[in-house]
């Protein structure tokens, strides 16, 4: 059974910096895609930070240059360092996955995931 589970939101100040992690099991890694989203209160959920398994990556324009998505396949964890943070970066953070060949990856649109963690809340103070 796959499973994700998130840690490391908590609540900074503007400019600050957070790192999440998501510790998957039920699945090896290198045979998904996976991703961060996040939902702000009234808003949809969108992508924030995709990852290939070939070790490509993209950014949402809000968060480029910010942020930074990695995953060490030896721990099954993904990781988002976040840098610089504003106060429209606070939101519940999800991590994502979908099984690669499939024609779901690289995950940007929520309804393409397979598996979704519980969340991690941010949340950034001005």
């Amino acid at each position: 059974q796959v499973q994700l589970v998130e840690s490391g939101g908590g609540s900074v100040q503007a400019g600050g910096s957070l790192r999440l992690s998501c510790a998957a099991s039920g699945y090896a890694q290198s045979n998904y895609c996976m991703a961060w989203f996040r939902q702000a209160p009234g808003k949809e959920r969108e992508g924030v930070a995709t990852l290939v398994s070939d070790g490509t990556t993209a950014y949402a324009d809000s968060v480029k240059g910010r942020f930074t998505i990695s995953k060490d396949n030896a721990k099954n964890t993904l990781y988002l360092q976040m840098n610089s943070l504003k106060p429209e970066d606070t939101a519940m953070y999800y991590c994502a996955a979908a099984p690669l060949g499939q024609g779901l990856c690289p995950l940007w649109a929520p309804s393409t995931v397979g598996y979704w963690g519980q969340g991690t809340q941010v949340t950034v103070s001005s």
